[in-house]
Order: structure tokens, then C-alpha cells, then sequence
């Protein structure tokens, strides 16, 4: 029975991922320099969101991944 279960969850957590989609790219600046990146996530403290979503990782165009 609980091998059933486990492979059950790990058919589930499979089929699950599989439908995942790409994180959007922000523009971020620094806070203290206004120094610009572009990142997934907060690069840090000190930085904040700037501009976006982008679909790429150069934030060159606009829009959000599919």
C-alpha cells in the first residue's frame, strides 16, 4: 500500500513540473549607484524593481514567458 501512495506522489510531482513555465526577467537598480541588471529575482537588499516583465534574459522584449 505504501509503495502504491509513493509512487503515486511521484507520478503526480512528474505530470506537475512537466506543466511548469518559465519565470519572467525584471530590469533591477541598485538602490545606492543606479546601477542596472537584469535578474529573475531580487538581486539583493539594496536593489529594487525597475522595469518589466521580460521574456528573456537580455529584458530585451516584453511580455511575460509561455
Amino acid at each position: 500500500m505504501k509503495t502504491g501512495c509513493m509512487l503515486l506522489v511521484v507520478i503526480t510531482m512528474l505530470c506537475s513540473a512537466a506543466y511548469a513555465s518559465e519565470a519572467p526577467w525584471y530590469k533591477w537598480i541598485n538602490l545606492t549607484d543606479r546601477t542596472i541588471l537584469c535578474a529573475q529575482t531580487s538581486p539583493g537588499a539594496t536593489w529594487a524593481r525597475y522595469r518589466g516583465p521580460y521574456t528573456e534574459s537580455r529584458c530585451n522584449k516584453p511580455g511575460y514567458p509561455r
